[in-house]
């Protein structure tokens, strides 16, 4: 069978050229081994999400010269999908609601750094701290019932009790070089949010489900994705979702050292294109070859 591969773009923003040397890379590899190219569109963020931003993106690929195969998936067409994983993972007894908000949280983890540093995440996000996991059955459905807003929370310990040791295959290379077969370290995100009252899925759980059922066999993303990546072979483990290989590429970054984003107001390539820039000197930009 041949590889697939998958570009996945979030439209809550115009596309940059950070978006733009991912979705080549994904575009080259798969010509290369001669595979397929997914499209997903990944807009479980309906506040922020904007059909607009999707037919930007869509021209924007297009004008790069990028080919992907049809019907492009929507995440937002697939929430009942989330909802079934969530309720097998609350079958396990492995997800528990946490009601605090995020600035009670925030209180929580300052009060604790009075006395030492709280840990973080690998994203810098302080590890939950509350103690809902301790909350009586009957207490979690009064809060339900009153309608406070929560977040579903992967009881970590519970769920590494679950599984054996974890890895994933590196094709591309980690922070401080790491690639071959990595070791997963699950355990540095705490008990991750999954979903929310209002939102029943998160970019982790729907990341793997989506990939399972697209057969994804090769994810080339970002490296500021490659420790995610402990938390994504967790739940495939505990979901029984099969294993795709990863290729963590370098991030392009702006003159005082930030990577590319859309909330710096990184240059579009919608901006790009009204410039006169061609899809070929994009390639250029991004370190890519020309490919004819």
């Amino acid at each position: 069978m041949p590889p697939v591969f998958r570009f996945a773009p979030s439209p809550n923003g115009l596309l940059h050229l950070g978006h733009a040397y991912s979705a080549l890379l994904n575009f080259d590899s798969a010509r290369a081994a001669g595979g397929r190219l997914l499209l997903r569109i990944e807009d479980i963020d309906t506040a922020r999400c904007k059909p607009e931003f999707e037919v930007a993106l869509l021209e924007d690929l297009a004008w790069l010269g990028i080919a992907w195969e049809t019907p492009i998936r929507r995440q937002s067409e697939h929430l009942a999908l989330y909802r079934q994983a969530l309720q097998r993972l609350q079958a396990l007894g492995l997800i528990y609601p946490s009601f605090e908000s995020r600035g009670e949280i925030a209180r929580l983890v300052a009060g604790r750094e009075a006395e030492a540093p709280w840990p973080r995440d690998p994203d810098g996000a302080p590890l939950y701290p509350g103690m809902a996991k301790q909350l009586a059955a009957d207490e979690r459905a009064r809060l339900i019932e009153l309608g406070t807003p929560y977040a579903l929370r992967l009881d970590i310990a519970a769920a590494l009790e679950k599984v054996g040791d974890l890895s994933w295959t590196e094709l591309g290379e980690g922070p401080l070089g790491e690639t071959g077969e990595v070791t997963a370290d699950p355990q540095a995100w705490g008990d991750a949010i999954l979903a929310r009252k209002e939102t029943p899925t998160s970019y982790h759980l729907s990341v793997v489900i989506d990939d399972a059922l697209q057969g994804v066999t090769d994810v080339v993303r970002g490296r500021d994705l490659f420790w995610s990546t402990s938390l994504h072979r967790l739940l495939q483990e505990l979901l029984g979702l099969p294993r795709p290989v990863y290729r963590h590429h370098g991030l392009l970054r702006d003159p005082a050292g930030r990577k590319l984003s859309k909330s710096t107001a990184a240059t579009g390539l919608r901006e790009l294109r009204a410039q006169g820039v061609t899809p070929t000197e994009v390639r250029a930009m991004v370190g890519l070859p020309y490919l004819a």
